[in-house]
């Protein structure tokens, strides 16, 4: 992946403007996953632009999250001869706890993403 595109910015967990800090404070299964820092080390750059910032992060949420329950049904469907309903039912929401973290994540920074620019080494020398 190219470092200064979004995608590199969400996928290797990396702050949306200098693609140097971390925007998380711990490991994505560790119990504090959901814990951010303020601003990134690196640059500066504030992750919570404004109060409630992340409230829209909650509708990305839902998209990754309906994601994960259609690709899990179809699993279920390809895998499983015969499932039961309790087969989907088990799988989805086994699924969904699974990824919960992640989702919470990616979320956050798919949003994050959406507000903020790459500017590379700029940013680090302001």
């Amino acid at each position: 992946m190219k470092k200064g595109t979004k995608l590199y910015s969400i996928f290797r967990n990396r702050c949306p403007v200098c693609h140097e800090g971390r925007p998380f404070k711990h490991g994505v299964y560790s119990p504090g996953f959901a814990k951010m820092e303020e601003t990134c080390e690196c640059c500066g750059h504030k992750y919570e632009i404004e109060n409630g910032f992340f409230y829209g992060a909650m509708y990305v949420s839902y998209a990754l999250t309906v994601a994960i329950m259609v690709s899990m049904i179809v699993a279920t469907y390809v895998l499983v001869p015969n499932p039961s309903a309790g087969a989907y039912i088990a799988a989805v929401v086994i699924g969904v706890i699974v990824m919960i973290p992640i989702t919470f994540r990616g979320s956050r920074l798919i949003w994050m993403n959406f507000f903020s620019k790459y500017k590379g080494k700029e940013s680090l020398e302001a």
